[in-house]
C-alpha cells in the first residue's frame, strides 16, 4: 500500500437495523485527496441474502455519519456535515430527500429517538456568550479573557471545554411529508420582524434545553416509558479532580438532573441501556477507587441496577462482568440492547474484538471470537449485525448467523476489494516469544514479497493500554509495501490481555515493557530469514514515542529511530496535556526521582540513534513542548536529529487528521528510513 493509497481505506460506522430486521443501513468514510477531508454516505443492504452485495448508496452528502432507524421504522436521522459542523438530518426510510433540522452553531455530536419516535433527545455543546463566533466581529483573538479555576478545561480535538460544554436538548420531530417552511425574504421578511413572528417561519424546529452546567453530558438514551432521558456525566463536586462519572436521569421538561447510581461512587461510567420493562438499567463502567483516580489499565465491567418508580438505583449495580479477565470497551464502547433483556458489548481480547452478549439472568455469552475486530453494533428484530475489519478488510458489515448450517459472521459487503485489486495487501503472521522471565510476549509479524533479507522496523503501539490486533493497520502496510518488514506486539502494560498484563508497568514504564519489545523483536528475526537483524529501526507514536525514545538511550542497535507525538517530559506534562493532571500521576508516580527514572527527556543524552521527532501544534495530549524539548536536548547530545510540526493538527494524525497531512507524514517518514535504512543493502 503506497501513501496516496489512504484513499482506498473504506471505513464503515456503527450500522443501524430497520426495526422489522429487513433492511440495514452503515455509514462509510474514506480520506479524500481530492477534497482534503473525509467523505461518506449512508449505505443500505436488505438483510437475508447469502454472500457479499453491492449496497445502495441511500444519501449523496460530503459527509454523512450515525444513521439510526426511528423505532417505527418510519424515519432514519443521522448527521451531516457538508463543510461545517454536523448537524442533525432525517429522512424517510423509504428514501427522499434528507432534512436537516438543526442549525447548531458548534454541531451536533448523537442522537437518539425517543420510543414513540416523535422527539430526538441530541448532543450539541452550547458556547459561552460571545466565544466560538456567537457574537458577529468577534473573533477568537478578540474574545474575552479565560479565567480558569481548575485542573480540566480543555480536550484534545476540540481546544476549550468549559466555556462550551456539551448539553442535551430536546427535539420535536417535524412532519418529512408535509411543506418544508421557507424562510421568508425581503418585504415578507420585514413584516415578519415587525410583526415579531419570525420564529414561525424557522426554517429548523426550535430546541428545548434539557441541561445546563459547565460539565459534558453524553450517550444520551430515552427510557421506555418516552419520559425519563438517562444519561452519563461528572456534575459531583469533586469532578475536577477525580475520575468518577455518574449515570444520571431527567426528563422532557428538562428537570433537575438526578444521580442514578448513587449506591456506586466510585464507577465512571461510559454508556448505559434500560431493559424493555424499565425496571433496570445495564450499565458499563470502570471502578475508579476509593481516591477516584485509578485507572490504569482498568477494565470497564457491565453492571445492572434495579430501579425503582422514579428512574433511581434501589441498591448498588451488580457487576456481571469479570474486569479482571475481561474488558468489554471494544467497538464504539456502547451496550446495544438485544430485545431480550440482554446487550451486546465488544470485548478486547489479544487482539481481537469479539461479540459478547450480557445478560442479568443468563449470564455471559461469546458470540464471535475471530481472527478479526468486531468495531461496530446494531441489535433488532432478533438479527446481529457488525462491522468488522480484518488482516484484509480495513471494514464490512457481516450479520452473525446460525441457522444450524451455518454458525458465525456472515459477510455482507466488500468494501476493501478496491484497495485488494490496486495493491497487495500483506497478510501478518502471528507469534509468541518467550521473554527470559519466562512471559509470553504476542504479537504479529509482516514480511514483504520479494526476496529478503529485509530491514525490520520494530512498531510499538500507544496507550499504553491499547492493543495492535487482528485489523488491517494501514501504516504497517505502508512500510511493508516499501520493503520494510514489520514487527509489531503488545508488550506488558497493553489491554486484551487482563489487568495485570496491564498494570504491571504501572510507575514502571521503560521496565518490562521495553525487554518485552525487544524480546519479540529478537525472537522474530531469529524464527525468520527474511528478516535482518543487522538492519533494524524502531519508531512508535504517543506510549509509543515514549517507549522509542526511552530504547534509543539505552539500546543503540538501531540505524535509526521515529519518535511521534510522545509521552517525553513526565514533569512537563501536568498543567499542559488534558490528562495530565492524573495520567503522569498514576503511571510515573509523583516523587521528582521516580519520575526522572521513567522519563526520556532525563536521559536523551545517552542517545545516539539519529532520530526524527513528529508532533502536531495542537496536540493537547501530548503537547508540543513535550516535543520539543527532547529535540533540543538530543541537539545539545550531537544527535542527527530532525523536528517535523503539522500545523493544524492534534493528536489523531496519523488516525484522522486531514488526509494531505497523513500522506506527508507517511512520505516523510519514508524518506528518513530510505535514508537511514535504504531497502537495498549498500
Amino acid at each position: 500500500m503506497r501513501p496516496e493509497q489512504i484513499e482506498l481505506l473504506v471505513t464503515p460506522g456503527t450500522p443501524t437495523i430497520h426495526p422489522e430486521g429487513s433492511r440495514v443501513v452503515v455509514a462509510t468514510s474514506r480520506p479524500s485527496l481530492a477534497a482534503d477531508a473525509y467523505v461518506g454516505q449512508l449505505l443500505a443492504l436488505t438483510l437475508g441474502g447469502d454472500g457479499p452485495t453491492t449496497p445502495q448508496r441511500l444519501t449523496q452528502g460530503r459527509h454523512d455519519s450515525a444513521p439510526r432507524y426511528s423505532p417505527d421504522g418510519r424515519l432514519v436521522g443521522f448527521l451531516r456535515a457538508d463543510g461545517g459542523p454536523a448537524q442533525l438530518a432525517l429522512m424517510n426510510a423509504d428514501g427522499g430527500e434528507p432534512r436537516v433540522v438543526t442549525d447548531r452553531l458548534l454541531g451536533v455530536s448523537d442522537f437518539a429517538f425517543s420510543p414513540d419516535s416523535r422527539h430526538v433527545v441530541l448532543v450539541s455543546r452550547e458556547p459561552e456568550a460571545g466565544r466560538y463566533g456567537s457574537l458577529d466581529g468577534v473573533g477568537p483573538a478578540a474574545e474575552d479573557p479565560r479565567l480558569i479555576t481548575g485542573h480540566r478545561y480543555q480536550a484534545n480535538g476540540v481546544g476549550y471545554t468549559r466555556d462550551r460544554p456539551a448539553q442535551l436538548f430536546l427535539l420535536e420531530l417535524p412532519d418529512l411529508d408535509a411543506e418544508p417552511p421557507v424562510e421568508p425574504t425581503g418585504r415578507a421578511k420585514d413584516a415578519a420582524a415587525k410583526a415579531g413572528t419570525e420564529d414561525q417561519h424557522r426554517t429548523v424546529p426550535a430546541l428545548q434545553q434539557l441541561t445546563d452546567g459547565i460539565a459534558d453530558h453524553r450517550v444520551p438514551v430515552f427510557a421506555p416509558d418516552g419520559r425519563t432521558v438517562y444519561f452519563v456525566a461528572a456534575l459531583h463536586p469533586t469532578q475536577d479532580t477525580d475520575l468518577r462519572v455518574g449515570v444520571y436521569a431527567t426528563d422532557t421538561t428538562g428537570a433537575a438532573p438526578r444521580l442514578v447510581t448513587a449506591g456506586a461512587p466510585d464507577l465512571a461510567a461510559a454508556s448505559v441501556a434500560p431493559t424493555p420493562d424499565g425496571r433496570a438499567l445495564y450499565v458499563l463502567a470502570s471502578d475508579t477507587g476509593s481516591d477516584g483516580q485509578d485507572f490504569v489499565a482498568r477494565n470497564p465491567a457491565v453492571y445492572l441496577a434495579d430501579l425503582d418508580a422514579d428512574g433511581v438505583a434501589t441498591t448498588a449495580p451488580r457487576r456481571l462482568t469479570d474486569p479482571e479477565t475481561m474488558d468489554p470497551s471494544g467497538g464504539d464502547g456502547r451496550l446495544v440492547p438485544t430485545g431480550d433483556g440482554g446487550v451486546l458489548v465488544v470485548v478486547n481480547a489479544r487482539g481481537r474484538g469479539e461479540l459478547v452478549h450480557v445478560d442479568g439472568g443468563a449470564g455471559v455469552r461469546t458470540l464471535h471470537s475471530g481472527d478479526d475486530v468486531v468495531t461496530g453494533v446494531a441489535a433488532a428484530a432478533g438479527r446481529i449485525v457488525v462491522t468488522v475489519s480484518s488482516p484484509t478488510s480495513a471494514g464490512d458489515l457481516a450479520q452473525l448467523v446460525d441457522d444450524g448450517t451455518d454458525t458465525g459472521l456472515r459477510t455482507l459487503t466488500d468494501l476493501s476489494a478496491p484497495l485488494r485489486s490496486a495493491t497487495e495487501v500483506i497478510v501478518p503472521v502471528e507469534r509468541t516469544v518467550t521473554a527470559a522471565d519466562g512471559y509470553p510476549v504476542h504479537g504479529w509479524v509482516l514480511v514483504p514479497s520479494g526476496p529478503g533479507p529485509h530491514p525490520v522496523l520494530l512498531n510499538i503501539h500507544g496507550g499504553p493500554y491499547a492493543q495492535y490486533g487482528w485489523n488491517l493497520f494501514d501504516e504497517a502496510q505502508v512500510y511493508a509495501e516499501a520493503g520494510y518488514a514489520v514487527v509489531m506486539c503488545n508488550p506488558r502494560g497493553s489491554a486484551g490481555y487482563g489487568q495485570e498484563h496491564g498494570r504491571s508497568i504501572r510507575q514502571a514504564m521503560g521496565t518490562v515493557d521495553a525487554s518485552d519489545v525487544l524480546t519479540f523483536l529478537e525472537g522474530a528475526v531469529d524464527a525468520d530469514p527474511a528478516l535482518d537483524g543487522t538492519r533494524l529501526g524502531v519508531m512508535g507514536g504517543s506510549y509509543g514515542g515514549f517507549l522509542t525514545a526511552w530504547l534509543i538511550a539505552h539500546d543503540h542497535r538501531f540505524a535509526g529511530a521515529v519518535v511521534e507525538r510522545g509521552f517525553l517530559d513526565p514533569d512537563g506534562f501536568a498543567g499542559t496535556s488534558d490528562i495530565g493532571s492524573f495520567f503522569g500521576h498514576e503511571y510515573v508516580g509523583r516523587d521528582p526521582e521516580a519520575m526522572r527514572a521513567q522519563s526520556p527527556l532525563a536521559v536523551a543524552d545517552q542517545v545516539r540513534t539519529p532520530t526524527l521527532v513528529i508532533h502536531s501544534e495542537q496536540d493537547l495530549r501530548c503537547p508540543l513542548p513535550q516535543a520539543q524539548r527532547y529535540f533540543e536536548r538530543l541537539l545539545d547530545a550531537g544527535v542527527d536529529a530532525q523536528l517535523l510540526v503539522f500545523p493544524g493538527e492534534n493528536h489523531e494524525l496519523s488516525r484522522s487528521g486531514t488526509p494531505w497531512h497523513r500522506v506527508q507524514r507517511f512520505e516523510a517518514i519514508l524518506r528518513f528510513w530510505q535514508r537511514r535504512l535504504p531497502v537495498t543493502a549498500s
